[in-house]
Formats: C-alpha cells, structure tokens, sequence
C-alpha cells in the first residue's frame, strides 16, 4: 500500500471511531440509567466526560507526540483506547462509569492530535494536504452520525455496554495497520513539557465545566463560587505562564492573527452544534416519538453523510471561492438549519427535520473542512507567533510538520512551495520569495 494514502486511512480509521465514541453514548443513555440509576449531575458527567478530557489534553499530547514520535504515541493511544473501552463497558456503577470514561478520553487525546501531524508530514503538496484534511474532517462528520446508528444497532440485542465493545475490533486494525504502513515522525529539538501549564490547563477546563454544570443543575451554592474562583484563577494563571514562558505549551500570540483564531473560533461552534443536535434528536426520537434505538439511530444517518460529502467537496470549494467564502457559507448553512429546527414540535415529521438535518450537514462539512487546514496553514515556521505590527499573518508563514497542537517543535525554514497566506490556492514561487514575486491578485494588501 502507498504510504501516503495508506497513512490517511488508518488516520482516518482512528478519527472515525473517537468520533463515533463521543455521540454513540447518548442513543444508550435510557438503558443506562435503568440499569445504573445515575442522578442527573452523573448522567451529565457520564455523556460529556470523554469530550472533555479529550480536549483538555489535546495541547500537552501534541507536544509529547513531538518528543517521543507521533506513530508511537497514536499506536500507545491505540492500544489504550481498547483497554479502556472494556472497563467502560463493564462498569458496575455511576462513578466508576464517569472515571472510565475520562481514561477514554486521556486514550483519545493521545490519537487525534498524532493523526493530523501524521497526514500534514507525508502530504507536502498544500493542495493534497487540503484534500486529505477535507477527507479526514469529512469521517468526522460521518463519525457523529455513525454513532448513534452502531449504538442503535447493538442495543437492539445487548445490553448498554455493548456500544464500547465495538471499539476493540476498529482499533486492533488501526494497531496493526499503524504499525505496518505509518511512518514515524517526531521533532529532534522539541522543548521540555511544562508540567505547570498543563495542571493549570486541565485544572481550569474541568472546573469550569463543573460550574457550569452544577450552576444550571442545583442552582449557586458555595461549592459553585469555589469551583467558578477555581477555574478563573487557573486560566488566568495559565495564560500568564504561556507569555512567560520561552517554549509556552500552546502560544496564545497566535489568536492575534484572523486566520488562525476565527478558524478556531468557527470550528468551536460547528462542533458544538452538531454534538448538542445528537444528543437532542437522540432523546426526542426516542422518548418523544416512541422510537427504537435503532430506528432514532437510522433517522440521524442524512446528517452525518452529508457531513462527510461536505467535507470531501471543500476542496474543490476552495479553489473556486476561497476559504473564507467557504467557511462562511458553511456556517450560514449550519444557522439555517436550526432556524428549520426552531419551528418543530411534536406533530413535526420526519421529512422536515430530514431538510434541516441535510442543510447543516454540508454546512458542517464545509466549516470542519476548510478551517482544520487553514489552522495548519496559518501557523508560523517556528512555531511561535512574532511580534508584528499587523494582524495579518507574514508573508513567509507555512504548513508546518509537527503536531498542529504543538507550539514548541516546528522545522527549520526550507525553500518549499507554499500557498498563499490569503488562503486563495494560488502558490508563491518559493517560501522565500519577496512579496512582489506573488501573483498580483494573491499579495496581501
């Protein structure tokens, strides 16, 4: 098998099933708590848990990938990931259900970031790359329409752990397929960990949720002040530590530049679209309408499919229109999709919210897409963001090798054909070029 193409579908592979883990849950959700009686605090905990430890850890898992090598860590988070879906899966209670659900997500923070780097260091062309990021986010967007479809398939005939069980055969191959066709990277001058910045990260993500969560839940109390006091000072400290820091564990100065942080702030709120409407249609279809789990999960499928269409056209998008009209087009997809959903209710029928559920999934697809490789594109060679006067990103910005989660590992400068940091699909003559050797229509003003 060709290495490059070989390596974008195991990464691929492993994307599709963290995916499917983060929405498979919430189609089990009745039988869960028949069984374990959760309070509704815990049900919380038990269905977003995994997400959260998965991001809270994505930064410091990027630049351990650096350090140790990014085949290593995907193939350690492989193998962990099976593990801890068994444990899952057999979990005696409520507590012990939320703890193994974050060792899910600790597993998980270990392959995502390892796969990006992977198909960012065998795909140099930016326009293969742009393509194998589109096909890469597209099986994300699959992946969250797939889970409650798996889910609803198992739990027809077994009881609600079964849905973790299904991780084991997926991540043997992405075992055995890793170990035979990725290549290994890492970087030779990566930076020490700061262990401060990385209990203050977490620190201040769990607690922050924690207020939010009990706030809604039981109202403000004391433990609420404390846990909110918490999470104020960690992220305020965290931050403060990165600008001290001569390698930060994530640079903050990035966010100055429009590329990267609306990127960052579009793909924030496509995804917590798209989780939110799982786990509302999940619920309705079932405990509204009277569905089968099955049934709930076949009705999701539209959505996740046209997700992954998304996903695969944005190249072709982008060639035309540009990444911004793309983007923007995707997102307001996305918003007329839940306008379709404002007007539902009980006698509403399938066939409407099919239209809303199509609509955003291109919408989704589009934004996933296009704003995961503009993040790639839009960082600095030494990964650490300069000091300019302008907010528009140096002419002489590039895709990098390392892990995009990693702000202390970049390569040396090379003289390697690079886009436009416009984000048209023109190409400057070198990276090195002046600015008058850019094709006229593609210099920044």
């Amino acid at each position: 098998m060709n290495t490059k193409w070989g390596s974008l579908a195991i990464a691929c592979l492993a994307q599709l099933l963290l995916a499917i883990d983060l929405t498979v849950l919430h189609l089990a959700l009745p039988k869960l708590t028949a069984d374990l009686s959760p309070t509704a605090t815990q049900q919380l905990w038990i269905g977003d848990m995994y997400g959260f430890a998965l991001a809270g850890l994505l930064i410091t898992m990027g630049n351990l990938g650096d350090r140790i090598g990014r085949k290593k860590l995907l193939l350690i988070g492989a193998f962990g990931f099976g593990v801890a879906s068994v444990v899952t899966a057999y979990a005696p209670s409520a507590e012990l259900l939320v703890a193994a659900r974050a060792l899910l997500g600790v597993a998980g923070a270990t392959i995502m970031p390892s796969t990006l780097s992977i198909i960012r260091n065998v795909f140099t062309d930016p326009a293969e790359r742009t393509m194998a990021v589109g096909i890469w986010s597209g099986m994300g967007a699959a992946g969250f329409a797939l889970g409650p479809i798996v889910g609803g398939l198992l739990l027809n005939s077994f009881w609600w752990g079964s849905v973790f069980l299904i991780n084991l055969p997926v991540m043997a191959l992405v075992l055995i397929g890793g170990a035979l066709v990725l290549p290994e990277s890492r970087n030779p001058h990566a930076a020490r960990i700061d262990p401060a910045s990385v209990v203050l990260s977490v620190v201040g993500v769990v607690s922050a949720v924690y207020t939010i969560k009990s706030w809604v839940i039981d109202g403000f109390a004391v433990s609420v002040a404390i846990a909110a006091l918490l999470a104020v000072l960690a992220l305020v400290s965290f931050g403060w530590r990165q600008t001290r820091l001569s390698v930060p564990l994530v640079d903050l100065r990035l966010f100055r530049y429009r590329a990267f942080s609306g990127a960052v702030g579009a793909n924030l709120f496509a995804i917590f679209g798209m989780i939110a409407l799982s786990l509302i249609f999940a619920q309705y279809m079932q405990l509204v309408l009277g569905w089968t789990p099955l049934q709930a999960g076949l009705a999701s499928l539209p959505g996740g499919l046209a997700g992954a269409v998304g996903g695969a056209l944005a190249a072709k998008l982008v060639m035309r229109w540009g990444r911004n009209t793309v983007v923007a087009l995707g997102l307001l997809m996305s918003a007329c999709s839940f306008a379709v959903y404002t007007q539902a209710d009980t006698t509403t029928t399938f066939s409407y919210l099919l239209i809303g559920m199509v609509i955003g999934g291109l919408g989704v697809g589009f934004t996933f897409a296009v704003t995961n490789d503009t993040i790639l594109a839009a960082v600095p060679r030494s990964g650490r963001a300069p000091r300019p006067r302008s907010r528009r990103p140096p002419s002489n910005w590039a895709a990098p090798s390392a892990s995009p989660f990693s702000a202390a590992s970049w390569p040396a400068p090379t003289a390697t054909i690079s886009c436009c940091p416009r984000g048209c699909r023109r190409r400057s003559p070198t990276a090195s070029a002046p600015r008058s050797a850019w094709p006229t229509r593609c210099r920044p003003r």
